[in-house]
């Protein structure tokens, strides 16, 4: 059996084949595939089959996939190219005769309104066009999206959003990894759609409590509008397009789009998600040392 890992140089995908070797899934049998070679050179030293791809490459992806039993296609980093990227992935796939790919989609994919989720729609439609036999692994936010820029709402004493008293099941990169690693060493996963998020939802005025609890340092939820905080989000340095979409992501949370109860994710990793609290303080901790 081959599993390849697309993304492998990014933070998922990385963690990915991380918990395939720790599942003692012997490294030939796992290809890491990426696009910067040099962020897992470690992998190579330790037998995984490195090779390059470039969702714009067609050709690369084919090279990548063409031995392969299971794919985990991970969603693309560049958003607004990431459908005709991931076609190109399905079908480098489907003519390789890949026995399943599973892809990292969205939460609640098949009724969310978020502009963010338009991509992994088509993705996911893209799919089911394919015939090819798939996984969906839904995920929820990550909670790095909030802790790494810790040291900044502590500079400010605030966490910014346009989420309201919307919840959030937020859970980290490695336990989406662990559930994905978990799925491609199942077998009979066809078909199966996995709603992943944490065991305990959050407000992002839970969070700024945990923020201010686990530092000493009094932090706050400031609620702005979904323009305002667009805004913030460009002087800060973020392109105007990307800013957009995240504003209305928090919009997104504040209907409950990014919400997940069905308890998946713990159900797959066999333990209960890393809570928010947890998460907050192993940051809190990190930016302390530092």
């Amino acid at each position: 059996m081959t599993i390849v890992v697309t993304g492998a140089t990014g933070q998922l995908g990385r963690l990915v084949v991380e918990a395939l070797l720790n599942r003692n899934v012997p490294a030939e049998q796992i290809v890491a595939a990426g696009r910067n070679l040099a962020k897992i050179a470690d992998f190579a030293e330790q037998g995984v089959q490195v090779l390059p791809i470039d969702y714009n490459d067609a050709d690369s992806l084919h090279q990548a996939f063409k031995d392969a039993e299971k794919v985990l296609l991970v969603s693309g980093s560049e958003v607004g190219q990431r459908i005709e990227q991931h076609r190109k992935a399905i079908d480098a796939a489907r003519e390789a005769g890949v026995g399943l790919i599973a892809y990292t989609s969205i939460a609640n994919a098949d009724r969310t309104g978020m502009q963010l989720a338009a991509e992994h729609q088509a993705t996911e439609q893209a799919l089911r066009d394919s015939g090819l036999p798939f996984t969906l692994l839904r995920n929820s936010w990550y909670l790095e999206n909030y802790t790494d820029q810790l040291a900044v709402q502590l500079q400010y004493g605030s966490v910014l959003g346009s989420a309201g008293d919307g919840k959030v099941s937020a859970a980290t990169r490695a336990d989406y990894a662990q559930a994905a690693a978990e799925v491609l060493l199942r077998d009979d996963q066809a078909g199966k759609v996995y709603e992943l998020g944490g065991d305990e939802p959050f407000t992002l005025s839970d969070l700024a409590g945990e923020v201010s609890a686990a530092t000493g340092t009094p932090v706050k939820y400031q609620d702005l509008p979904a323009e305002q905080y667009a805004q913030v989000l460009v002087d800060a340095g973020l392109p105007e397009a990307y800013a957009a979409i995240l504003a209305d992501s928090d919009l997104g949370i504040a209907r409950g789009d990014l919400l997940v109860t069905s308890g998946d994710l713990s159900s797959l990793i066999g333990r209960p998600a890393t809570p928010m609290r947890e998460a907050v303080q192993a940051a809190a901790g990190t930016v302390s040392a530092g």
